[in-house]
């Protein structure tokens, strides 16, 4: 029986391991071979969050990217996170820019599977109710993820009940979205079996990081029990705090007696590929990571982390960075124990570090966490779990009733338009300026030109000619393949 892959490579394997840095050029470079090495679904950077980091930090057209994934990768299933927001810390953008957004990726092309999670914001009583009927409208997939933790409230029972409370929305499939890594052979051989019994049919995914190191052995363990598809990633973009490689999860899955349909022969050259790039523009090779279980502890993701240690170098007591993932834990019990996923991690390591540098718990609270406790976020916030104490303390204050004061307002299509540019506007260049409240920046990513181009294994004599133009001391190559020859002569002066 052949196992399912959904690769991760361009989307959480760069995000996981290069801050979401992957430039078109190098999905470009690979992006045909990825389509033909036999994925069942291939991850791709397509909503407003990576939207934003092209055009403000890699200079980059992203409606150029979502177009060149849709010419390159016609044959395979892409996928991406969506919902109803464009980026997770700020306000819900209009349904209307939702709807438009939305409809403009599927148009092109460039995205056949929306990817959700349903225990986190409250979706399942929320925006579920619009976002998935506008997502089969437009002929997508419907992926639903329950996210995993560990706390005393994120028991067997609460991921049965959740799997149960999907079903109507006649979910495609179904994964456990292991964000944190923090999965334990002993916790999947009691929790997959609950969520594959109460699934009704629907197929089961897993999706694990390798930050503990454990994730190539709970993905044996979930073939074991029943689960047919996993998410890895192409080394150099696998490993760390990504997900495990497609060679050693699908080598180790044979020895099981499960195939795959991966073509290894058109993988290898790919990941090379990769590889080269990623030394060339030095940027991280993915490594396997030394066990660490004071990410049980704690369950602050390797990303957050790494931002957290910039934040404190800046305020100089980067020192006390072991004190402030120990305030955490406090601080995630004090609210109830929400999901260490975005933004929920980022609120609590920025509180923990707040309590940590005035050395008072909670003497000055974000607004995050306030509109936390009112309930802004859904199932995870503001309910029974949380300590009451600290939430009547919150909710007493001036701050909280001045954000309970502000009513959002639902805009019209017709509305933004008139506000970014009017009528004459297309609508990509409508989004775009929406998603990045204006056109300078936009102006400032197209100023830096088209997007740098990487070798392919469709141009290779292009490349060859333009390494040749590098070394002008070398006057000639000849090539040779059978009775076939060419040479290449240098007739540029030295």
């Amino acid at each position: 029986m052949d196992i399912g892959i959904v690769d991760t490579t361009f989307r959480d394997g760069s995000q996981s391991l290069w801050a979401s840095g992957i430039h078109t050029g190098i999905m470009e470079a690979v992006a045909e071979d990825m389509d033909r090495a036999g994925f069942d679904v291939i991850e791709v950077p397509v909503i407003g969050v990576y939207f934003k980091k092209f055009v403000r930090d890699l200079k980059e057209d992203p409606w150029e990217m979502a177009r060149m994934l849709a010419r390159k990768m016609p044959n395979t299933v892409k996928s991406c996170m969506a919902g109803a927001i464009i980026h997770p810390f700020e306000p819900p953008p209009p349904q209307s820019i939702i709807e438009l957004f939305y409809s403009r990726v599927a148009e092109i092309g460039a995205l056949n599977r929306a990817q959700m999670t349903c225990n986190t914001y409250g979706q399942i009583k929320g925006t579920f109710s619009w976002t998935i009927p506008l997502f089969k409208r437009l002929g997508l997939q419907i992926a639903l993820a329950l996210s995993y933790t560990i706390s005393p409230r994120h028991s067997d029972e609460y991921y049965a009940q959740k799997t149960r409370e999907i079903l109507p929305f006649k979910p495609d499939v179904i994964y456990l979205k292991d964000q944190g890594g923090l999965l334990t052979l002993d916790r999947v051989r009691t929790l997959l079996p609950v969520i594959l019994k109460h699934a009704g049919g629907v197929p089961v995914e897993l999706h694990s990081h390798c930050t503990t190191g454990l994730a190539d052995l709970v993905y044996m363990e979930a073939l074991k029990l029943g689960v047919r598809t996993l998410h890895t990633g192409v080394p150099p973009l696998a490993n760390g705090s990504a997900q495990p490689s497609v060679f050693s999860v699908t080598r180790n899955a044979k020895l099981l007696g499960f195939g795959s349909r991966i073509r290894e022969s058109i993988l290898r050259p790919a990941s090379e590929r990769l590889s080269a790039i990623a030394l060339k523009e030095r940027l991280p090779i993915g490594a396997p990571l030394e066990y660490d279980y004071g990410q049980y502890v704690h369950q602050v993701p390797g990303g957050v982390i790494s931002n957290l240690r910039h934040q404190l170098a800046e305020l100089r007591i980067l020192h006390r960075l072991d004190e402030v993932l120990e305030e955490s834990v406090q601080v995630r019990k004090d609210f109830g124990y929400p999901i260490m996923i975005t933004p929920h991690s980022q609120f609590v390591v920025t509180q923990s570090a707040i309590n940590v540098a005035t050395g008072e718990r909670y003497k000055h609270v974000i607004d995050e966490l306030i509109l936390f406790a009112l309930g802004a976020y859904g199932e995870d916030s503001g309910y029974t779990w949380m300590d009451q104490n600290l939430k009547d303390r919150l909710l007493a204050t001036g701050r909280a009733k001045e954000l309970r004061a502000r009513k959002r307002r639902e805009v019209s299509l017709k509305d933004v338009r008139d506000t970014l540019g009017g009528p004459g506007v297309t609508d990509e260049e409508l989004l775009l300026r929406y998603i990045m409240k204006g056109e300078d920046e936009i102006a400032l990513m197209r100023a830096a030109g088209p997007p740098k181009r990487y070798f392919s294994s469709t141009t290779p004599l292009l490349t060859l000619i333009k390494e040749l133009d590098k070394h002008r001391q070398v006057r000639h190559v000849h090539i040779q393949r059978g009775g076939d020859s060419l040479t290449l002569r240098n007739q540029s002066p030295s």
